[in-house]
C-alpha cells in the first residue's frame, strides 16, 4: 500500500474492525443507511442468487445446472439492479453484494435499498460489508451453536456500525476498486488457467508414458481396441482380471453402516483416503468385535483400492505401516500379481486418460450408476516388462515433481494476488488510503 497516499487527519473510530478513520468520516448504524424492501415478484423475473464470491446475478448468468430448485417459491421477493443483497446463511462467507440484474430471490436474502439515495452509494457498501464478512468480522458475531452456521439476517445487519464517508468519496472509492480489482481478477484468472493447463499437461504426460512408453521410436502395433490405439510392439495387453490374485468388493448393504462406527478400534477406509491418496486422514472406526466378522474386507500393504460409487475410478495403493483397517462399501480392493505388473503401474494405468474415460462411460451406463468388479475386470491394461515398468514409473515420478513445483508456484502467485485484492479493498473502504484524487488511466481498457 506504500504507493498510495493517506489522509492528513485521522481519529479513533471506536470500532475494532475499523480502527483509525479519516477525521471527517462518520459512523452510522446500517439501519439508518439501508432499509429492507419486499417487492412483488413479476412473471418475467428470473432467480437472482448472492454467490460467495460477492457476485449477485441471475443464476443463468453463472450456470444452468447444479442448483436446488424450489418446488414452490414461497416468500420470493423482487430484486432490482443496484439492490444490496445480504444472504442470511452464507453472508459470513462473502455472499453479500450489489445485484447486477433485475429478478427475484428467495427469502433467505435481505434485499436492501438506501434510505437516502442522494448520500449513499450502494456499491461502496457492497465492498465494505462483504469485506467485514471475508475478514471474519461477521463470523465473530455468530449466535449459532454450530460452527460457521451464523445467520446474518437483516436484524443482525441493521445493527452494524458502518463507516460513512461523504457520497463523493464513496463513489470515488468504488470507481477505484472497480478498476483495480478488475486488473487483479484478470491476473488471478490467468494463474488459474495456467494451473488448469499444467494439470492437464501433467496428466497427458503420465497417460502417454503408461500407454505408449518412453521411446518415441519404438515399433508399435495395433492394440485391438479403437479407444486405446497403438501400443509398443513388445507390450502385453491384458484384461485387468487376469492381473490380480484376488479381489473383494466392500461390505454390501446393511452389513456396514455409519451407525456402526465408533471413536476407536479398527479403521474404516473409503473415498476420504482414496481420492486424495492420503491414508493419514479420516476418523471412522469399527469395534474389534465387529472387525472379527469383517476380516474379508481387511486391507493390506500394496493392495490397490478403487472407488466404485459416487466419484468413480480413483485409485490408491495401501502404504506400508498404516493402521489395521477394512474398506467401506464405496471401494473395491485387489491384490496384484507382482511378477507380471507392479501395483504402481496398475494405478498409473487406471488413472490414465483413456482408462478413466472408459470407466466413466461404463459407470454411466451401469444399472447401479457406478462401477463394479465385472466392469473393472474387463478393463484392458497395456504393460511392458517389469524393468521397463520401473523406468516408466521413475520418469513419471520425475515429471510429477516438476509439474508439482510449477503448480505450487502458480497457486502461490494466485494466492498472493487474492491477498493483495483483499488488502486493497480493506485499505480503501476503511480510509487507510486516500483515493480522492485517483483517476482512471486514459486508456481504461483492461488487458484481456
Amino acid at each position: 500500500m506504500s504507493r498510495y497516499k493517506v489522509y492528513s487527519d485521522y481519529c479513533d473510530s471506536g470500532l475494532s474492525w475499523l480502527g483509525r478513520m479519516p477525521n471527517h468520516w462518520k459512523i452510522i448504524k446500517a439501519k439508518y443507511i439501508f432499509q429492507r424492501v419486499q417487492r412483488e415478484v413479476r412473471p418475467e423475473d428470473g432467480v437472482v442468487t448472492a454467490f460467495r464470491d460477492g457476485q449477485v446475478t441471475l443464476r443463468t448468468n453463472r450456470r444452468v445446472e447444479g442448483f436446488t430448485e424450489s418446488i414452490k417459491e414461497i416468500g420470493y421477493q423482487g430484486v432490482r439492479m443496484g439492490d444490496l443483497l445480504v444472504h442470511a446463511m452464507d453472508g459470513f462467507a462473502g455472499a453479500i453484494g450489489v445485484s447486477d440484474s433485475d429478478g427475484k430471490c428467495s427469502p433467505v436474502c435481505s434485499v436492501c435499498v438506501p434510505i437516502k439515495p442522494t448520500n449513499t452509494h450502494v456499491q461502496y457498501y457492497g465492498y465494505l460489508v462483504r469485506q467485514l464478512a471475508v475478514t471474519d468480522f461477521i463470523t465473530s458475531l455468530a449466535k449459532g451453536i454450530r460452527e460457521r452456521s451464523t445467520e446474518f439476517r437483516f436484524n443482525e445487519f441493521s445493527g452494524l456500525e458502518l463507516a460513512f464517508p461523504p457520497i463523493s468519496e464513496q463513489q470515488k472509492i468504488t470507481n477505484f476498486l472497480d478498476y483495480e480489482t478488475a486488473k487483479i481478477d484478470i491476473l488471478i484468472a490467468k494463474q488459474q488457467e495456467l494451473i488448469k493447463l499444467l494439470k492437464e499437461k501433467r496428466q497427458a504426460v503420465i497417460s502417454h508414458a503408461v500407454t505408449k512408453g518412453l521411446n518415441p521410436n519404438a515399433p508399435m502395433r495395433d492394440s485391438g481396441l479403437e479407444w486405446l490405439g497403438q501400443v509398443p510392439e513388445n507390450w502385453t495387453v491384458s484384461k485387468f482380471k487376469y492381473l490380480v490374485i484376488e479381489g473383494s468388493a466392500g461390505p454390501y448393504g446393511s452389513s456396514l453402516t455409519k451407525s456402526m462406527y465408533t471413536s476407536s478400534g479398527v479403521r474404516v477406509y473409503g473415498q476420504q483416503q482414496v481420492i486424495p491418496d492420503d491414508f493419514t486422514i479420516g476418523d471412522y472406526y469399527i469395534s474389534e468385535d465387529k472387525f472379527e466378522s469383517m476380516r474379508r474386507y481387511e486391507v493390506f500393504s500394496e493392495e490397490i483400492l478403487i472407488s466404485v460409487m459416487g466419484t468413480v475410478g480413483k485409485v490408491a495403493i495401501v502404504p506400508f505401516g498404516i493402521e489395521r483397517g477394512i474398506i467401506n462399501p464405496r471401494l473395491v480392493k485387489y491384490r496384484i500379481q507382482k511378477e507380471k505388473i507392479l501395483p504402481q503401474f496398475v494405478k498409473a494405468s487406471i488413472l490414465s486418460d483413456v482408462n478413466q474415460s472408459q470407466l466413466l462411460f461404463a459407470a454411466q451406463g451401469s444399472t447401479m450408476d457406478g462401477l463394479n468388479m465385472r466392469i473393472l475386470g474387463e478393463l484392458p491394461i497395456a504393460f511392458p516388462s517389469l524393468d521397463e515398468q520401473e523406468k516408466i514409473l521413475e520418469e513419471i515420478s520425475r515429471q510429477d515433481m516438476k509439474f508439482s513445483l510449477l503448480l505450487v508456484k502458480a497457486q502461490r502467485t494466485a494466492d498472493l494476488l487474492a491477498e493483495r485484492r483483499t488488502t486493497l479493498i480493506s485499505a480503501a473502504v476503511t480510509g487507510k488510503i486516500d483515493v480522492r484524487d485517483w483517476q482512471a488511466p486514459s486508456n481504461t481498457a483492461l488487458a484481456a
